[in-house]
């Protein structure tokens, strides 16, 4: 019998499981109560509810000050952590409540933890999931970028995995696109297999955007609402040449990137340029730069996609989304949730699939996607307490 790497197989019984994620925008948890059933490449996933818990303000903007000055003194550090924890348990205990459900309930909660940097093979996903473990009474599975990071990988993304589970074709050619703060998409070429599957991070997707925004308005939401605003804008053209200079850009995959990076590619561009420009030609311009990345990456592949499915907040920008229209032509742009899963909700549900293959013990990394060089295990179990 030939080994699967990646498992396969009959299947453990179903199991209940929170995947609770925050990307790196940064605006709260998004829990996903996701029942999984089945083992390996045969997994599948039901989602039950979806919540979604803002940060408190203070909170968020302790993580953009660590964020962006790439240091901190210990003390709030720790302090971050405890409150992240605390807004973690919270956001899974208020979607188990809204379920009519209680921890005992949940097979584990699938925790990913803040990202406060990532320069692979160096990543910190900020989380205590021994307090996690006890505000919500389960197990907890975090920590899920170390082990292919260990393995020689990038530590992301590993969002293809689920990708693979929830949307592959047996004919269509399809990429998956997540546009959060950094956007990253998934090839699924029809009728692959795992070790088919190509993914990485195109570059930004709102986080210029957003630090232009807490920049401009430093008390307000620290996003630009559905594109309003960039929609008034007019693309700086002289600009965009500069960002795409960016070594990033041009590096094959597999890749990765974090929003600092990003931040700062738009920074130099516009010091090397030595203009001020109104505000919504700079959104308009960071918009125009996240939709120019993702559609190079798109035309890269071979065969051509049949569809481009989108997630994330940035379908809510209009900007961005007219902007990535325009060079795809007639490629069908679709959205996961007329595939029947929300889109604010398809990265959580991703860590709960992760976190079930944890828990059987079996690989869920893509070296293909990550660049590892081998199958790994990922995330550490934090038992019930």
């Amino acid at each position: 019998m030939v080994n699967d790497p990646f498992g396969g197989g009959a299947g453990p019984r179903d199991r209940l499981i929170a995947g609770a994620m925050s990307g790196t925008s940064a605006d709260g948890v998004d829990v996903a109560l996701v029942n999984v059933s089945g083992s390996g490449a045969n997994l599948s996933a039901k989602l039950l509810r979806h919540f979604h818990q803002p940060y408190p303000p203070d909170l968020r903007q302790a993580i953009f000050r660590v964020r962006e000055s790439g240091s901190v003194e210990l003390s709030v550090l720790a302090r971050i952590g405890r409150d992240l924890s605390l807004a973690y348990a919270l956001a899974v205990n208020e979607a188990l409540m809204t379920a009519g459900l209680r921890g005992a309930d949940l097979a584990a909660v699938a925790a990913h933890g803040q990202t406060l940097f990532h320069e692979p093979p160096s990543t910190i996903q900020w989380l205590d999931p021994a307090l996690v473990a006890a505000e919500v009474g389960c197990t907890v599975v975090s920590d899920f970028r170390r082990a292919d990071c260990a393995a020689g990988g990038q530590g992301a993304p590993l969002v293809p995995f689920a990708d693979y589970i929830l949307f592959r074709d047996p004919l269509k050619d399809r990429v998956l696109l997540n546009i959060g703060g950094i956007a990253n998409l998934t090839y699924l070429p029809g009728g692959g297999h795992l070790e088919h599957v190509v993914a990485f991070d195109t570059g930004p997707g709102n986080c210029i955007s957003d630090h232009l925004m807490r920049l401009y308005d430093p008390a307000g939401s620290g996003f630009d609402k559905d594109g309003a605003i960039a929609c008034r804008g007019a693309p700086i053209y002289s600009l965009v040449p500069l960002m795409l200079s960016s070594p990033y850009f041009s590096k094959p995959a597999p890749k990765s990137t974090d929003g600092p990076a990003m931040v700062e590619v738009f920074r130099q561009a516009y010091v090397q340029i030595g203009r001020k420009f109104p505000f919504e030609n700079l959104l308009k311009t960071a918009c125009l730069l996240t939709a120019t990345t993702i559609a190079d990456a798109v035309r890269q592949f071979d065969p051509f996609p049949n569809e481009l499915i989108v997630s994330g907040g940035g379908v809510k920008n209009q900007a961005i989304m007219e902007l990535l229209r325009q060079p795809l032509g007639d490629l069908p742009v679709l959205t996961t949730d007329e595939l029947g899963v929300p889109g604010q909700a398809k990265e959580a549900i991703a860590f709960a699939i992760l976190a079930s293959a944890t828990l059987d013990g079996q690989p869920s990394n893509l070296p293909s996607a990550t660049g590892a060089r081998r199958p790994v295990v990922l995330g550490s179990v934090t038992p019930k307490p």
